[in-house]
């Protein structure tokens, strides 16, 4: 190995220059594809000093737009919640080995700012003495889930997909979606979802799963698991050992997995079998107690016979292991945030997400250290699984993007083309008594539009019922749209049955129906003034079961602008209705009997 110089790439708007850095080892290739052998990467870890290498297993937030230049309002909240400036800051302190962009944290205004920040984040890294190249990443899920928002192209979310039951329609939403991650600088996604959403109360996961049979969601999983890394971006399963029956979200609480272990086999494991299969590059950890897995009543993520015993030993994965954000409630229940993170390392965890306070995370794992608690060697392990997956996404051979790169791929004319073709098929025709559907413009050529605005999920237009009442005016009818809420007034009502007097049909969005919910007295009070009703869920497909007197409905499963306008189109009878449902429906007043089974979907 050349020990003398090293090349790096400096990222410029357009091109990129090389320049020589003194001090670290060269990042020699073994090959053209840029990939280091094991015994390469061990010689760069060997020449990390100790604080070094604590950087490189924490993944964390960072507020602002820009690696060097943020907005002052993002510079004060870094300052408050990590002790830095910026970005730049950030990695000259800690040496954080991977940065996590969020929305709210304000990293993705826009694909040429994202990429721009990517390229600030890594050429701050690489200018550190023995810099390496930072591993940044992102949760987009797609669907009510997605951190980086139009001009980007949006798929439909998990259980979209999972309705629509092609793997090849999840694949290609993981190709498309991965290689437009990756022009942006982004090459680690926290997606797919492996979880199996078997219990319909889910707080959490719910639509975010691609449904409730454990082999249907495997097949999904390990299709996009292949999509995402044929376009270079790292794809990570979520949350081992899977969180989809649980009545509690472990952002806020700690959920209590009650599975057997049997049980646990046969319906949580198969996903991420699955995604070990189709060689998943990284898998999320879950703040779950399951105590068939584990009796000590610690979080998975803390669970050494979880993620050492089982999803190493038995499942035989020996890629990178992700904790679920350390800020969540689920992980912090038991012990102190200075605790948290040497026992996730000792459990068998690789990347340490997002802890709440940085400086307390960052000294407790160089204390344990320093103190015997863990060695060195532990560190060395969990570090080699992080810098391979660097080497094999390119990272040490070119970390940076162009300008150019992003309007090549992001958001072009094909990609949003595939995501509207894949959107329509996935929208679900629940109930159609009388053939009310498809709805005709010579007979309901005015229609209202009521229901649900839940803020927009991923930077689309919105809100729903604007989207829904644009859409339809497009295809050739006239819409009037009228906001009425997820728990719409008495006066809200009044003011939606008086307008749907002069109209010839009333479409409304409903959004996560319960028993209690007034949304049920605004469908029931527009049925009895007389006019044709077609509601479509714009989250859950179980709100079907509380209104079982509305004639036709939908499902569409997020209210992203792709599946609302697929839906209208579906409606309209532009597209016929082929989504089948990947989760049961219960019946709403006796919760043990099945109103819709699993593959319902109605054609015309």
């Amino acid at each position: 190995m050349h020990t003398s110089r090293r090349t790096l790439l400096a990222a410029t708007a357009g091109a990129a220059a090389v320049v020589a850095v003194g001090g670290g080892p060269a990042l020699a290739e073994d090959d053209d594809t840029g990939r280091l052998d094991d015994k390469r990467l061990r010689a760069l870890i060997s020449r990390m000093t100790l604080e070094e290498k604590v950087g490189q297993l924490f993944v964390m937030r960072v507020y602002g737009h820009s690696a060097t230049a943020p907005d002052q309002a993002d510079i004060d909240a870094n300052l408050k919640e990590i002790g830095v400036r910026d970005a730049a800051e950030l990695i000259a302190k800690y040496r954080v080995g991977g940065i996590i962009y969020f929305g709210w944290a304000h990293n993705t205004r826009d694909p040429h700012q994202i990429a721009d920040l990517s390229n600030g984040i890594q050429k701050a890294s690489l200018a550190q003495p023995r810099g390496l190249p930072v591993l940044i990443s992102t949760d987009q899920e797609h669907g009510i889930v997605a951190r980086v928002g139009r001009p980007a192209t949006l798929f439909p979310g998990a259980m979209a997909l999972g309705a629509g039951g092609s793997r090849t329609d999840a694949r290609t939403a993981g190709r498309i979606g991965g290689a437009e991650l990756r022009a942006m600088g982004v090459r680690q996604d926290y997606a797919p979802v492996a979880d199996v959403n078997v219990n319909p109360a889910n707080p959490v996961i719910g639509v975010r799963s691609f449904g409730a049979d454990p082999q249907a969601v495997a097949g999904m999983v390990a299709a996009q698991v292949k999509g995402y890394q044929s376009a270079g971006v790292a794809a990570t399963s979520k949350h081992f050992p899977g969180h989809g029956d649980t009545e509690t979200d472990s952002h806020y609480g700690f959920p209590v997995i009650e599975h057997t272990e049997a049980q646990w086999a046969e319906l949580d494991a198969p996903p991420f079998r699955a995604a070990i299969a189709a060689g998943i590059d990284s898998i999320m950890t879950a703040h779950i107690m399951v105590p068939a897995l584990d009796p000590s009543g610690d979080p998975a993520t803390l669970s050494r016979p979880i993620l050492t015993g089982i999803l190493r030993e038995r499942l035989g994965y020996d890629g990178v292991v992700v904790t679920d954000s350390l800020g969540m409630e689920g992980v912090r229940t038991k012990y102190g945030d200075d605790r948290v993170p040497v026992l996730a390392l000792k459990a068998g965890v690789d990347q340490l997400l997002n802890p709440p306070k940085l400086d307390v995370a960052w000294n407790a794992v160089l204390q344990a250290v320093r103190g015997g608690e863990l060695t060195e060697a532990r560190l060395d392990e969990s570090i080699l699984r992080v810098l391979r997956l660097k080497a094999k996404l390119g990272l040490l051979k070119d970390p940076y993007v162009t300008r150019r790169g992003v309007d090549r791929v992001v958001g072009i004319p094909s990609h949003l083309k595939a995501a509207d073709r894949i959107a329509e098929r996935t929208t679900t025709l629940l109930v159609n008594s009388g053939g009310l559907l498809p709805l005709s413009r010579r007979t309901h050529r005015s229609v209202l539009v009521v229901g649900a605005d839940p803020a927009s999920p991923s930077g689309t237009t919105g809100p729903p019922t604007t989207v829904l009442g644009a859409a339809l005016t497009e295809l050739g009818f006239t819409a009037t749209v009228l906001s009425t809420g997820t728990a719409p007034t008495e006066a809200t009502i009044a003011k939606a049955v008086a307008a749907a007097q002069g109209v010839d049909a009333v479409l409304v969005g409903t959004y996560n129906v319960t028993a209690a919910s007034s949304q049920r007295t605004l469908v029931n009070r527009l049925l009895a003034a007389g006019r044709p009703v077609v509601a479509l869920a714009i989250r859950n497909p179980y709100d079907v079961a509380q209104l079982p007197d509305v004639k036709a409905y939908l499902a569409a499963y997020s209210w992203t602008d792709v599946e609302l306008r697929a839906a209208v189109r579906v409606l309209a009878g532009r597209a016929d209705p082929v989504g089948e449902l990947p989760v049961p429906v219960q019946k709403a007043d006796k919760p043990k009997e099945v109103l819709y089974p699993v593959g319902h979907g109605l054609r015309y």
